[in-house]
């Protein structure tokens, strides 16, 4: 007898590579959870993502018109050698890789603190 999955718990179509990198659940609220207390903060007021065949992004904009304040981007490449995720900064440069999410957005919320505490 065929075991029927979890509840909640997506199967890829046997056979077929997806096409096209995409955030977990998990990880997409804690990302979310990030740019809403930086919202709430008046540190930005827009996001957008991007979701390609090796890498899904999230960026974050102080004003819509601008480039993005910080942009984090998802590559399970990379998940063997330097981690899978990657943070940017707003003028393109690596502020911080690794295999986890939180240790790669904990400068944002470091970010996040000093805002709050002023």
């Amino acid at each position: 007898m065929e075991r029927l999955p979890a509840a909640g718990q997506i199967l890829a179509f046997p056979g077929r590579q997806p096409n096209q990198v995409g955030f977990e659940r998990a990880e997409l609220a804690r990302i979310l959870d990030l740019y809403g207390r930086m919202v709430a903060a008046g540190e930005w007021r827009d996001y957008a993502m991007n979701f390609a065949r090796d890498c899904a992004s999230f960026a974050a904009f102080r004003r819509t018109a601008d480039v993005p304040q910080m942009r984090l981007e998802k590559r399970p490449a990379l998940r063997a050698k330097q981690g899978m995720w990657t943070l940017f900064g707003e003028h393109g440069q690596v502020l911080k890789r690794g295999h986890e999410l939180p240790s790669v957005l904990a400068p944002v919320e470091r970010r996040l603190v000093k805002v709050v505490g002023d």
